[in-house]
């Protein structure tokens, strides 16, 4: 069992120092009683902090909806960031939140996040085959033969030596459609689009695996249960 200092500090509560503050101030408690000791061994389900029960203590998943405009990067000077959009406490957690899977600045939608390494690992694996779903904008009338082209498995990306897999496109107007696809390139539907003389003008991912945005706004996230093996 971990230290209640160790756990608190872990989880982005504070410091071990402010874990000590906060234990001094009797705002920590162990199956209801209030503790006396920062260095005590605790259980996560049993802790709370101010009568609220420990964040996600065994590891964090939440879907959030990236509006346009941001990246998904931790570094300073690109621009806001998807981080800025969650609560500040999730970025101290050991390890801080990631997501999993990017969208560029252009591109809004669907984006899962936390703080599993081994989860990141399974969504984006180039053996996990998540399927992902994208409405797709683009700048002239859709030629209903790109629906074989996608298909066949035989599109090749500039710079790269391999085909993608086969993708399902349907039009849904003149100048959309909807993507499907099994695997996550570098910008692989502007990409793919832009291979056969197309630029998209608009992007937005609504599904990624068993996941979608529901009536979730820009900006705002929801948290997800853990899937049962990670």
């Amino acid at each position: 069992m971990p230290r209640l200092d160790q756990l608190l500090s872990s989880l982005g509560y504070g410091s071990r120092r402010e874990v000590a503050d906060f234990v001094k101030s009797g705002r920590v408690r162990l199956g209801g009683e209030v503790v006396k000791k920062a260095d005590t061994k605790v259980q996560a389900e049993d802790v709370t902090l101010d009568d609220e029960a420990m964040e996600a203590p065994h590891g964090l998943l939440a879907l959030l909806h990236k509006p346009l405009g941001h990246v998904c990067t931790h570094s300073d000077g690109e621009g806001p960031t998807i981080y800025e959009l969650l609560p500040p406490r999730w970025m101290a957690r050991k390890p801080s939140v990631t997501s999993i899977g990017r969208l560029d600045k252009d591109t809004s939608g669907l984006i899962l996040i936390t703080d599993l390494g081994p989860l990141v690992h399974r969504y984006t694996s180039p053996k996990a085959e998540v399927e992902k779903i994208y409405e797709v904008t683009v700048d002239r009338e859709l030629d209903p033969a790109l629906v074989a082209t996608f298909a066949s498995g035989g599109v090749m990306l500039r710079g790269e030596d391999k085909p993608c897999l086969p993708a399902q496109l349907e039009i849904t107007s003149p100048l959309t459609a909807r993507l499907t696809l099994m695997e996550g390139r570098y910008h692989q539907v502007r990409r793919m689009f832009a291979s056969q003389g197309w630029h998209v003008e608009k992007l937005h991912r609504s599904r990624f695996g068993d996941y979608t945005l529901g009536d979730l706004a820009p900006g705002e996230w929801r948290m997800l249960d853990m899937p049962e093996e990670v």
